[in-house]
């Protein structure tokens, strides 16, 4: 059974950063993309960044080109995502997601129905 695990949330000012971890198990990932999406309050989830398993493509949402980086470490199956320069806006539950590139769209991309596992999410709170 697919398990994907979110860790890394928090309380940061404007300005600073954090970086949020995901920890898949339970089956090769190999032909996965692995997807951050991100819901605040009242709003709809909302994509963020996507990276492929199989090599070093990458996908951001505009709202976070140049602030946040996606990488994963294939060795300890696990997903991070850097974010620099938070702002308020980007307080909002992170969510961690698995999309099977074999099923669907074979390409990198931030529709939420295309991603097949999720995790439970991380707060991220940034204060002005």
């Amino acid at each position: 059974q697919v398990q994907l695990v979110e860790s890394g949330g928090g309380l940061v000012q404007a300005g600073g950063s954090l970086r949020l971890s995901c920890a898949a198990s339970g089956r090769t990932f190999r032909s996965y993309a692995m997807g951050w999406f991100r819901q605040a309050p009242g709003k709809e989830r909302e994509f963020v960044a996507a990276i492929r398993w199989s090599d070093t493509i990458t996908y951001y949402a505009n709202s976070v080109k140049g602030r946040f980086t996606i990488s994963r470490d294939n060795a300890k199956n696990t997903v991070y995502l850097q974010m620099n320069s938070l702002k308020p806006e980007d307080t909002a539950v992170y969510y961690c997601a698995a999309d099977d590139l074999r099923v669907g769209r074979p390409w990198l991309n931030g529709l939420r129905n295309e991603y097949d596992y999720w995790g439970q999410g991380t707060q991220v709170t940034v204060s002005s």
